[in-house]
């Protein structure tokens, strides 16, 4: 059982001096939220294609990570307080390699999956101010994870994060987040057994099978 410390939601808003937008520049919310099957309730998305969706519903990002990056990028404002990375769920004392595909939680009163890792991008390193930003996060395995959606329900600070099942303990964040976006573990048998976990988001479970052969 771990205490929600921070729940964050984001407005879509101009990010970069060229026009591009995003949403994640994210803020404490003010009590508590719905939590549907597309995500918290005030939060949104800028690009559809790559954010979003069932699948990548809820990002959780470890403030256990902070630190490590504080020391990494000295100076950087926006690592003092939780949402530094686009991230809708803060806990602390639980990581990618705590948690694992289709582990279960309930969230508030939701019931939530995890599903995949978080892929890096260049928003995140554009917030931080270090075009190093991606490949540190591959290398370092601090993504986080997305959560699916299973049951509707409220979430608000100070509530309790509750894991309620575990099926796959092999398969951590950490573990199926180096093989899909790190590139390890190239076996084929691997890559075949991960590709047919029905709790992995589809996209990733796609991608392996290709990678399989």
């Amino acid at each position: 059982m771990w205490t929600i410390n921070a729940v964050l939601t984001g407005k879509v808003a101009r990010f970069t001096d060229d026009g591009e937008t995003s949403a994640i520049a994210k803020s404490p919310a003010d009590g508590p939220r719905v939590v549907g099957f597309l995500g918290i309730e005030g939060d949104a998305q800028a690009d559809l294609s790559v954010h979003g969706g069932p699948e990548k519903a809820i990002h959780h990002y470890p403030r256990d990570h902070y630190r490590w990056w504080q020391e990494r990028l000295p100076g950087r404002d926006v690592l003092a307080r939780a949402g530094a990375f686009g991230e809708n769920i803060s806990t602390r004392a639980l990581t990618e390699r705590d948690v694992c595909i289709g582990d279960r939680f309930r969230l508030g009163t939701a019931l939530v999956e995890v599903c995949q890792g978080r892929q890096p991008c260049w928003k995140q390193a554009h917030r931080l101010g270090d075009k190093g930003v991606v490949a540190t996060m591959v290398k370092s395995g601090r993504s986080g994870w997305y959560y699916r959606v299973l049951e509707e329900g409220r979430v608000a600070a100070g509530d309790e994060l509750v894991r309620t099942e575990r099926l796959y303990p092999e398969w951590t964040v950490e573990r199926v987040t180096g093989i899909v976006v790190a590139g390890r573990e190239r076996d084929a048998g691997v890559l075949r057994a991960l590709s047919g976990l029905p709790e992995l988001a589809q996209g990733w479970r796609m991608r392996l099978a290709k990678l399989a052969g």
